[in-house]
C-alpha cells in the first residue's frame, strides 16, 4: 500500500469513526456528561485510536463532546437554554438553504431527494416512534444541506440541527407524535426538486417557526 492509500484509508476510519460517534451523540444513546472511552470505542468499531482521536477533535469542534486536561472526553451537557439562541440562526439560515438547494442542486441530488419524499409518504408516521421519526427528520434535513452545494453554509446547519436535535430528543416523551412534522418534509423536497426557491424559502420558514413553537409548548 502505497502512502496515498493508507492516508486515504486513514481518513476514510476516522471519518466512520466521527459519524458513528456524531449520531450516537446526537441522538444521546451517550448520554450528555458520559465520559468517552476511546479504548472501548476502538474496540468495538475494530479500527486503531488515531482515528478515534481524530473524529473526536471534529466532535469537539460540533460541539458534542468537550476535552478536559488529565481528566478525559466526555460528551457535553444539553442545555435547553440553548434553544432560543440556536433558534435565531437557523430561522435565517434554513430558509436561505432551502431556496439555494431548489436552485443548486445538481440531477444526482435532485433524484436523493425525490426518492427521500416518495420514502416519506410510504411511511406508517403515526404507528412510529418519535425516536424513529427523528432520525428521517435527521436524514432529510442533512440531504437539503448537501444539495445547497455550498460547504460554508452545509457545515454550520449540520452543526446546528445536530444540537436541536440533542434538545429534541431532550423532550420527546412529553411531545406528542412528531408524525405531521417529519410528513411535511414531503412537500418541500419535492419543491426543491421542481426548483421552486421562493415555495421552498416559505415552506421552511413556517417549518421552522412550529417546530420551535412545539419545542417551546414542551418545555
Amino acid at each position: 500500500m502505497n502512502s496515498t492509500e493508507e492516508t486515504s484509508g486513514y481518513v476514510s476510519l476516522a471519518e466512520r469513526a466521527y459519524e458513528i460517534l456524531r449520531d450516537r451523540l446526537v441522538m444521546l444513546e451517550i448520554p450528555p456528561g458520559a465520559p468517552i472511552n476511546e479504548g472501548a470505542l476502538a474496540a468495538e468499531l475494530g479500527i486503531g485510536r488515531t482515528p478515534i482521536r481524530e473524529s473526536l477533535k471534529k466532535l469537539e469542534v460540533d460541539h458534542l463532546v468537550v476535552s478536559y486536561p488529565r481528566r478525559g472526553t466526555f460528551a457535553t451537557a444539553v442545555d435547553i437554554k440553548d434553544l432560543a439562541s440556536i433558534s435565531d440562526v437557523r430561522r435565517a439560515l434554513e430558509p436561505l438553504a432551502a431556496a439555494r438547494a431548489a436552485t443548486n442542486a445538481p440531477s444526482a441530488i435532485r433524484q436523493k431527494l425525490l426518492e427521500k419524499a416518495e420514502q416519506i409518504e410510504s411511511l406508517d408516521v403515526d404507528a412510529m416512534s418519535n425516536r424513529d421519526l427523528l432520525e428521517y427528520d435527521l436524514a432529510v434535513h442533512r440531504l437539503i444541506y448537501s444539495a445547497v452545494d455550498n460547504p460554508h453554509m452545509e457545515e454550520p446547519l449540520v452543526r446546528l440541527d445536530n444540537l436541536v436535535t440533542r434538545i429534541w430528543v431532550m423532550v420527546f416523551d412529553r411531545l406528542p407524535s412528531v408524525g405531521e412534522h417529519v410528513r411535511e418534509h414531503s412537500t418541500l423536497l419535492r419543491t426543491i426538486v421542481a426548483g421552486d426557491a421562493d415555495k421552498a424559502e416559505q415552506l421552511v420558514r413556517d417549518h421552522v417557526q412550529n417546530f420551535e413553537m412545539a419545542m417551546r409548548r414542551a418545555l
